[in-house]
Formats: C-alpha cells, structure tokens, sequence
C-alpha cells in the first residue's frame, strides 16, 4: 500500500562558515567553524519551537521533531514541509489539523540534552507500549565495523569541531543515514525524520550517537524501533533504567575496540576471536 507523502523543501545551507583568528603567537589564519541559525517550525500555523541548527537536514529535521514530540502519528497526516531561510521558518501544514494541540502543549519536561532538550508530554507516558523486537542481535564484529565507519566518515566535526553526529546502520553495519547538528537532540531527530519519510523500519537497525546515552536518547531510540544505541560518551542512570525496562542494548564509551555494554548483554554475540588486552581489562 502506497503512503502519501509530504512535500519538502531542499533548503540546505553552508554547514560551516570562515572567519579570521589569531594564534597564541599571534598569527592569523582562516579556520572554518559550525554555521548555527534558529529555525522557527510552525504547525499548521501556530508557532511550536525555535531550534538553533546547522541546516543540513532542516526538512527531516522538523519531520523528526514532530514525530518524537508526538505532535503527529502518521507521516501522510503532513501534507507539505517548506523551510524558508529569508525568515528562518519551517511551515508545516498537515490535511487536518492537529487534535488537542494546547493540551499537549502544556506539560514540559526538561531534559539533560545539548540543544533542544525538551519533550512535550510525559517523557515515561509509552514506554511500556513499546515493544523491541526479541529476535535482533548484533555481532562484536559487526560493532567494531560501526566504530571504524563513524571514525572514519567525513564530517563537520573533523573540519570545524564543536557539533553532535548521529548515524543509522543496517543489521550487517552498513551506513544509512548520518546527521550532524549543534545539539545532538537535532542529529537524532533528523535521522529519525528521515526514517519516517523513507518508511524505513527499526527492528534490525544499529543507531551511533556521539553524545551522552540520556533517557530522551534511549526513548527517542525506542521510538524509532531501534534495540541497540551505541555512544562514544556515557550514560546516565535514567538512560540505563529505561534501556532496562525496553530491553535495549545500551552500549557507551565505544572506542577502537573497546566498549561498555551496560544493558541488553543478551542480544550481542561476542564472535570476536581475538579481544585486545584493553577489552579484556574492562
């Protein structure tokens, strides 16, 4: 069955911008640092929130916000995403409006996250409705091979720094979607937007976070469908209780070939013939 999709805009912009410094010898150069512009989303004509974003994905970007905000169910319930950098607003109009939008405006939880860290609604209130699926496994191999990818992968924060990436892999570790944005909030949401607009589903998939594994993290993960949130960071506690209680495989402080799997220890197949002595110390 064919799903109606939104219409999007493509109005990426320059990710990084130049701008002239001096060294502690006082040399001058030119280095290039994150392009962060506020973005405005409107939904249905009433103002929701202004991110402060790179730009690189704003179309997926809002998709995302709204679908992990739980603003909007379905994707054929949007009929057009337009963003207009002249004002700096994404409008979004969806085919019949959005029910009770005041009430769920209302109640705000404020999070731990770097950007946009709040969520509308009660951040525990469909935990227990979601089901991961028990059949996803993910090989030692497979992790190490999601490592190097990240490490490897060319980005804006290897050019200019000071921005989160987010990446989805396939089952075998193949890379799907990359996002990078100021907030790590925003890199989530937009691989999540993306999914949404492909109809990509999550049962089987890897998803890579540089940032810290929080409860908003694992949720949103959780949302997506997806049992295995890896981090180069940590976790919090409220991260690994809730990735408990959704039995996702929760794994921080992934580097070369080391890691800490702090939940889920029973979906990871460990086929690695060969640990290092740093895996093996930890």
């Amino acid at each position: 069955m064919s799903i109606n999709r939104p219409t999007l805009s493509n109005a990426v912009r320059k990710l990084t911008h130049d701008v002239e410094v001096m060294d502690e010898r006082g040399r001058v150069s030119i280095v290039a640092i994150p392009a962060e512009q506020p973005l405005t989303i409107y939904l249905d004509k009433r103002e929701l929130v202004t991110l402060m974003t790179l730009g690189g994905a704003p179309e997926a970007l809002t998709l995302g916000y709204l679908r992990n905000q739980r603003f909007v169910r379905n994707i054929e319930d949007i009929l057009s995403v337009q963003v207009d950098w002249d004002v700096d607003a994404a409008v979004v109009v969806t085919r019949n409006g959005v029910d009770n939008i005041d009430e769920r405006t209302t109640k705000r939880t404020v999070t731990t996250g770097s950007g946009e860290g709040t969520v509308f609604g009660g951040l525990m209130d469909e935990v227990d409705s979601i089901t991961l699926s028990p059949d996803a496994r993910l090989r030692q191999s497979t992790l190490y091979k999601v490592i190097e990818t990240v490490r490897t992968h060319r980005s804006v924060y290897k050019q200019a720094g000071s921005v989160h990436g987010c990446a989805l892999f396939s089952a075998d570790g193949e890379l799907i979607h990359f996002a990078e944005d100021v907030g790590r909030h925003n890199a989530v949401d937009a691989i999540a937007g993306k999914m949404w607009f492909d109809d990509t589903r999550g049962d089987d998939k890897i998803f890579y976070t540089t940032g810290r594994l929080t409860s908003e993290m694992v949720m949103k993960g959780a949302q997506m469908g997806i049992p295995f949130l890896l981090s180069r960071s940590g976790a919090t506690q409220m991260g690994h209780m809730m990735a408990e209680r959704l039995k996702m495989s929760l794994i921080a402080r992934c580097s070369g070939r080391h890691f800490l799997l702090l939940s889920g220890a029973d979906r990871v197949v460990f086929d690695d013939a060969s640990p290092t002595e740093e895996t093996l110390s930890t």
